[in-house]
């Protein structure tokens, strides 16, 4: 697993981490059930203190991307794919908020924008 930090982001560290763990299950390069490193592991391999990386672990697992066990380690949770339907909502959402911050800028109508969201589905869907 590859994990790179940089010292010029605003995002802290620990977001870093746990965004760049969450994409990489998010696209499936991680599936239920793998293991990621120790906490230790992590931090020396990326090297950065083990509590940085704890404070990553304890966000991926609060939004249930991660499940840990007392002696046997972290693993991707196998009931993630709710939390990956809702990050994936969450995103398009998110993008839509752009795309009607900009509709209204530029005095785009609904009617406009709908047609435009779907042309560009249908484009990509083909």
């Amino acid at each position: 697993m590859e994990i790179i930090i940089s010292s010029n982001s605003s995002k802290p560290i620990y977001e870093q981490i746990s965004s760049q763990i969450k994409a990489m299950v998010m696209s499936r390069k991680l599936q239920p059930g793998d293991p990621i490193p120790s906490m230790r592991a992590l931090a020396k391999m990326i090297h950065v203190s083990v509590i940085t990386v704890q404070k990553a672990y304890e966000e991926l697992q609060r939004e249930g991307f991660i499940e840990t066990t007392v002696g046997r380690g972290s693993f991707i949770s196998a009931h993630h794919r709710d939390v990956i339907q809702e990050e994936h909502q969450r995103r398009m959402e998110e993008h839509l908020r752009l795309a009607v911050e900009a509709a209204r800028m530029s005095g785009t109508t609904l009617e406009e924008l709908i047609r435009l969201l779907e042309m560009c589905y249908k484009e990509d869907g083909q």
